[in-house]
């Protein structure tokens, strides 16, 4: 059982915000509260709070569809002959605005924005809760990681679908949708809500595991001006994070026992010992017990394994890096309990010629199952000190070796040799694009990286990605049929 992790069994509440227990908490009968009568309490205020991350579990993000949305389309993956249709329209850019997974992301991204739209809404009414009830830090840590979690939901929209509806209010009771803004128009509303919550969230060392901190914060704001290509603003939030190392053994950032290490900045999580009844019906609302994610199953090589490493992935290690043997195994690697097993899989016949070890249980277990428990990394130190060469190389002025001197810490754990000083400022970002695509690999970065860095129609060449269209996902046609306020004419390019 993991220790100090956020309980995230939801129930719902008026269909309007969804609460769960804390794990060291109890609620009395908590299908009768109202929200007239909510946030009277810490245990209240802390379960509407909860039920924010619980979105974060659904099948259209994490459980389920994201690491197949991520990384297929960034082609870190190939397809097995067994892959459903949905997932294998992400590999070859076939998708449409019918695309039930690409509904559920974006709903389940809506949802999580107006649980937490439900806690900011509701700050009077937090902040009149009695002192000697609820201190006043506790109330702003509340309110501070719903302001966190509403920008990463919104940084999760903006990335995949530009301009999008920007909602920091409740619903109006007559059920009439929002019109889209613009992506600026978003990003600076993420740029708010991260900036407030800095102040208010405490260090990692002083919250449950879990939990938005400051760290987490202030490494999503820097990420987010990295995006928008502010690079001294990002270099502020980056050299102000304390208390973050890179880990000793790279695989401790994957495995189960190792979580919340001190790499780790901000983990989506999961425990099956918690329960996960709601697994296959919890697609977008985040309802029910929902504690387990099948990436262990859907990319296990001796499992489901209906995808697999690609050769244009495995072609990228160089020689000697750890990372390779760290991130996939190959013909005659042990695994299994006691590592009595020896991989005899490969090449497989949709012609894969390895398969994941990231993420996987088996450095541990024969075989995998529809119950993983482990975390997703979502931001870790390494993710950080690469922005950080990044933001060194292409701010004006920038010193070069500065930059490559982030890269090689990151190279020096993975054992191979240290880029050398006096490069250019186009050799770094070469240098970039390698290590992000080997540190990160099966992470969900890449697919944004290219486009960021406009090279995706020349990564992707052949796939299927058309440039000035797959940039973007469709909007959902459910919320083109839907919202009055949103048309046909307001599609994404080319859908």
């Amino acid at each position: 059982m993991k220790k100090n992790k956020i309980f995230l069994t939801i129930l719902a509440t008026l269909g309007l915000v969804l609460s769960c227990n804390d794990d060291s908490l109890e609620l009395t009968n908590p299908n009768e509260l109202l929200p007239d009568s909510f946030f009277e309490n810490p245990i209240q205020v802390q379960s509407a709070v909860n039920a924010i991350y619980s979105n974060l579990q659904t099948q259209g993000l994490y459980s389920r569809h994201m690491f197949f949305m991520m990384d297929n389309m960034a082609h870190e993956n190939g397809g097995n002959p067994q892959l459903e249709a949905d997932k294998r329209q992400y590999l070859d850019f076939s998708f449409t605005p019918s695309h039930g997974a690409i509904g559920a992301y974006w709903e389940s991204c809506y949802r999580g924005i107006n649980k937490a739209n439900y806690v900011i809404e509701n700050e009077e009414t937090i902040n009149a809760i009695l002192p000697s009830v609820m201190t006043n830090e506790d109330k702003q840590r509340a309110l501070g990681e719903a302001k966190f979690l509403r920008g990463l939901f919104y940084f999760f929209i903006v990335t995949r679908f530009g301009d999008a509806p920007l909602i920091t209010t409740l619903p109006p009771e007559d059920g009439v949708g929002f019109s889209k803004n613009t992506e600026a128009e978003i990003y600076a509303q993420i740029v708010k809500d991260l900036k407030e919550a800095i102040p208010v969230l405490d260090t990692k060392a002083n919250t449950e595991n879990g939990r938005a901190t400051k760290g987490a914060a202030q490494a999503l704001l820097g990420k987010v001006y990295l995006f928008l290509e502010q690079y001294e603003d990002a270099m502020a939030q980056f050299n102000d994070l304390s208390g973050y190392a890179l880990e000793d053994d790279y695989f401790d950032n994957f495995k189960e026992e190792t979580e919340f290490g001190v790499e780790s900045i901000f983990e989506i999580q999961y425990d099956d010992d918690l329960g996960f009844g709601a697994q296959w019906n919890s697609d977008r609302s985040g309802e029910g017990p929902n504690e387990a994610t099948f990436r262990g199953q859907e990319y296990g090589f001796n499992d489901w394994f209906n995808v697999f490493p690609s050769d244009d992935l495995l072609e990228e290690y160089e020689a000697g890096d750890i990372r390779f043997e760290q991130s996939f195994y190959v013909n005659g690697d042990k695994f299994g309990k006691d590592s009595a097993l020896t991989v005899d899989h490969f090449p497989s016949n949709g012609g894969g010629n390895a398969g994941w070890a990231k993420y996987n249980n088996y450095y541990k277990d024969d075989n995998e199952d529809q119950t993983s428990g482990i975390n997703f990394k979502y931001l870790r130190y390494a993710d950080v000190l690469l922005m950080m060469a990044e933001c060194e190389s292409m701010r004006p002025g920038g010193d070069q070796d500065v930059a490559v001197g982030y890269i090689n810490e990151v190279r020096e754990r993975a054992m191979v040799d240290p880029l050398p000083m006096g490069l250019s400022q186009a050799e770094v970002f070469e240098a970039l694009i390698h290590e992000r695509k080997v540190e990160l690999a099966g992470e969900q970065c890449r697919f944004n990286d290219i486009i960021r860095w406009g090279i995706a129609s020349t990564e992707l060449a052949g796939t299927g990605f058309q440039e000035g269209k797959h940039e973007r996902l469709p909007i959902p046609q459910a919320e083109i049929d839907a919202n009055i306020n949103i048309s046909s004419a307001d599609q994404n390019p080319g859908y």
